[in-house]
């Protein structure tokens, strides 16, 4: 049976910057969307929100979803990717919580798409559907049954 990771991500955009969290990978920095895995009994927005908040200590209600990615990464582990964002007012202070995370970025669309470290393809593919493609509202994703929990 095929049994792909569902992860979730959220494109953090504000005045012209995207934010990336940093974190180590085989001693090399890395970037990367705030971005991980769903969890039992966790919606989709539950999860990006957790996530969100865990790796870069915001706290914010997701507004549109932005693409659906289905990958297989090059040890061949499949993917399914939903990727949603967040638009704010101004750039603000990040508190990541996860130790995993060493610290966040504010930076341009160009510096993520040239740049030489990130944690896969997605992260600029990533860019490139937040600015060149519609988005959906989030009521298309739905969470049927009462063992969800949902983000508050």
């Amino acid at each position: 049976m095929f049994r792909p990771h569902i992860t979730v991500a959220t494109i953090v955009h504000a005045q012209d910057k995207f934010l990336v969290v940093e974190e180590w990978v085989n001693g090399k920095p890395t970037w990367n969307q705030p971005a991980g895995h769903l969890e039992a009994n966790e919606t989709l927005l539950a999860a990006a929100e957790r996530e969100l908040f865990e790796e870069t200590g915001i706290k914010g209600k997701l507004q549109k979803l932005i693409k659906i990615h289905q990958w297989i990464a090059p040890d061949n582990t499949p993917f399914i990717r939903f990727l949603f964002s967040l638009e704010l007012p101004e750039q603000c202070e990040t508190q990541p919580q996860d130790s995993d995370i060493s610290c966040c970025h504010w930076v341009s669309a160009q510096d993520i798409l040239t740049s030489d470290c990130l944690r896969s393809p997605l992260v600029a593919q990533s860019i490139h559907c937040f600015l060149g493609e519609g988005s959906y509202p989030l009521d298309m994703l739905s969470a049927f049954g009462e063992n969800y929990r949902y983000p508050t």
